[in-house]
């Protein structure tokens, strides 16, 4: 299972660094190749580390079972969404956005900090979660297959 953890950290790390950064680098007011790269790459080591401390997937599936939310239904799934959603993407924003602070402010930019934080922070969680939605079970079929683990069926 260990190494399906990694895989699936590592999946939904890339392609949520990918999608925030292609998202939040426009939002920034400047577009541009090496800015989309460097928030891309800073992106991926916040999210690598993030996902190497946090257990994502227990955390998530503790909240669930005391909820008593029935395996592979809906209503758990969009939970766990949630829940994953929660510990990874406002963490991720506020770093993301820190740095873009520092950087425009230190060329002149006088822009307020704290408006910048919650309108990112609200675009991240939302377009975080919908990813961490339609991705989450693709990756999850992808990891328990590579790692040569059949799941069973719902019958």
């Amino acid at each position: 299972m260990k190494q399906v953890e990694n895989t699936m950290g590592l999946l939904m790390g890339l392609s949520l660094s990918f999608i925030l950064s292609l998202t939040g680098t426009p939002n920034s007011g400047a577009f541009t190749l090496p800015s989309f790269l460097g928030s891309f790459l800073i992106s991926v080591m916040i999210s690598m580390a993030i996902t190497k401390i946090i257990p994502m997937q227990k955390i998530s599936s503790s909240f669930s079972d005391k909820l008593k939310l029935k395996k592979s239904s809906l209503p758990r799934r969009l939970f766990e969404t949630l829940i994953s959603d929660l510990l990874m993407s406002p963490l991720m924003t506020l770093i993301m956005v820190f740095i873009a602070y520092r950087q425009a402010t230190a060329h002149g930019a006088r822009i307020p900090f704290g408006p910048m934080l919650i309108r990112s922070e609200i675009i991240s969680f939302l377009v975080a979660y919908a990813v961490l939605f339609f991705l989450t079970p693709v990756f999850l079929k992808y990891s328990l297959k590579k790692a040569g683990i059949i799941p069973q069926s719902k019958e």
